[in-house]
């Protein structure tokens, strides 16, 4: 059973970008195939929930070879954009965060639920659950076509 939406998608404005590409790059250090974020769309604090996107495009470096002829994002690069997504959040939260690299401590509960291709624009949900000066945890949503793409609960340590 698909899990409800953090965000309903009719309640997010992909028309209203809040900060662009050289924004966030400000924050996250990821550059040329592994930046994965195209502009946020919302940073809420209050909510303690950040909303972003990805265009994703036909000429990216796995649409060759995952899958010929067929080509879809896979998914771990759908959790890599959502992970970046809780680091920029983590970085305009949390004091003093703004020189520290949250890496990967953990990614439960992941379910795939539909396919992201080229032309797509992947819409990237998170809402943050625990955050400590060395800790967050999010849980993360992918959206696409106002329909859940994947789900996740992404656990990042400053390292």
């Amino acid at each position: 059973m698909p899990a409800q939406f953090i965000v309903p998608p009719d309640q997010i404005d992909v028309s209203h970008v809040v900060m662009g590409i050289e924004e966030i790059r400000k924050s996250i250090p990821h550059r040329f195939e592994m930046e994965m974020l195209s502009g946020i769309l919302r940073l809420d604090p209050a909510n303690q929930i950040a909303i972003a996107y990805r265009d994703v495009r036909g000429d990216e470096f796995w649409c060759r070879g995952h899958i010929p002829g067929r080509p879809l994002m896979p998914g771990v690069l759908m959790v890599e954009a959502a992970a970046q997504l809780c680091t920029f959040y983590y970085k305009r939260a949390q004091e003093g965060a703004d020189e520290k690299f949250l890496g990967f401590a953990g990614i439960d509960g992941v379910k795939f639920r539909a396919t992201v291709v080229p032309g797509d624009k992947l819409i990237l949900v998170v809402k943050n659950t625990r955050l400590r000066p060395r800790q967050a945890v999010f849980d993360c949503q992918g959206i696409v076509h106002d329909k859940l793409a994947f789900e996740a609960q992404i656990t990042g340590m400053v390292v």
